[in-house]
């Protein structure tokens, strides 16, 4: 099956879980900015969690199905349209034929997650499909798309042939299950998050000042924010003495401050290494929440410590894995109940 690409939108890219134990080559981790969202996406529609997905950054992307296909939206609120039909999110919905499918630009947040049925077709690049713009490879031809593009669908699974069978005797247009992740289920997607935070190793460089505003005080993204990074404004965060770093090691979430004392969150693209002293280091599973601002969003940080960051996690691996047996169960049952 190929979808052919209409509109691309603002950025659109192919992503997936992201590119691990590559890091002391310096190829970054990549994958989705909001690991929840995609994964979520590829779990409504019978994919492997890791299944290559686009990511679709402030909206705008069209997309035509030669045809029938199974698809999922999550991720930022967004208007989605079949044949100009509103179509809802967060759960299966199927595409006829011939149809074209039009996500606008988001009512809340940034970026949106389009899974298909089958995943994106694209081939495996240093042990990932994942879109690395700064490096152009992975994804597709290593960029963002464009008007024009083909991409084929792989086979899908047989829970997806089980809802595009119902789905099909729906209706002959668009059609989508009752039930859905409901909102308790999501990340608690706003434009002012409180996110949780560890202390940083150089956080003892820092003033009594610096560390007591940086988690009280809300900080404003900036319009310099791309998949690298956020660039944030708000108090000054000082040193105690200058202080000479040398590059060490960096990843999604780490929270460096340059000599402007203005912070900066590394996100999905993060470089491996960096020179900045690190005051701290973003929870991986509040990540999606800061991936969701727009520029002139605020956030607040408040601190944890590993023994908290690592129950959150495992809590949110929980959920994602009830989202599963509950897709399983819809699938086999035909079931009302559920997630919903």
């Amino acid at each position: 099956m190929v979808m052919r690409i209409i509109r691309p939108g603002v950025l659109t890219t192919l992503q997936d879980t992201g590119r691990y134990c590559m890091q002391h080559l310096g190829v970054p981790i990549g994958g989705a900015m909001d690991a929840f969202a995609l994964r979520t996406a590829n779990l409504l529609v019978g994919n492997t969690k890791d299944a290559a997905a686009f990511e679709v950054t402030l909206g705008g992307l069209s997309v035509y199905f030669e045809e029938e296909a199974l698809i999922a939206v999550t991720g930022a609120s967004l208007p989605v349209r079949i044949n100009e039909q509103p179509v809802p999110n967060w759960r299966p919905v199927r595409v006829p034929a011939g149809s074209t499918l039009k996500l606008d630009r988001p009512n809340r947040g940034c970026r949106a997650y389009l899974s298909v049925a089958g995943g994106v077709d694209v081939p495996l690049v240093l042990n990932g499909r994942g879109t690395c713009l700064r490096a152009n490879f992975g994804g597709h031809e290593g960029r963002a798309l464009k008007q024009g593009d083909e991409l084929r669908v792989g086979n899908s699974s047989p829970i997806a042939q089980r809802f595009l069978h119902d789905l099909r005797n729906t209706t002959a247009g668009a059609a989508w299950t009752k039930w859905f992740i409901a909102q308790q289920f999501r990340p608690a997607y706003t434009n002012r998050p409180t996110v949780r935070a560890m202390i940083g190793p150089e956080h003892r460089w820092f003033t009594g000042s610096a560390s007591h505003d940086f988690f009280v005080h809300p900080y404003r993204t900036t319009p310099q924010v791309d998949r690298m990074g956020y660039r944030l404004q708000g108090p000054e965060l000082t040193l105690q003495s200058a202080q000479q770093l040398l590059s060490t090691a960096v990843t999604a979430g780490t929270v460096q401050v340059p000599p402007t004392g203005q912070p900066i969150v590394l996100l999905a693209d993060a470089q491996t290494t960096g020179g900045y002293p690190r005051i701290a280091q973003v929870t991986q599973v509040d990540l999606p929440l800061i991936a969701q601002l727009q520029p002139g969003d605020h956030v607040h940080f408040h601190l944890v410590d590993e023994d908290q960051a690592r129950h959150a996690l495992l809590q949110q691996e929980r959920t994602l894995r009830s989202i599963q047996t509950a897709i399983a169960l819809h699938a086999h049952t035909h079931s009302s109940r559920g997630i919903v």
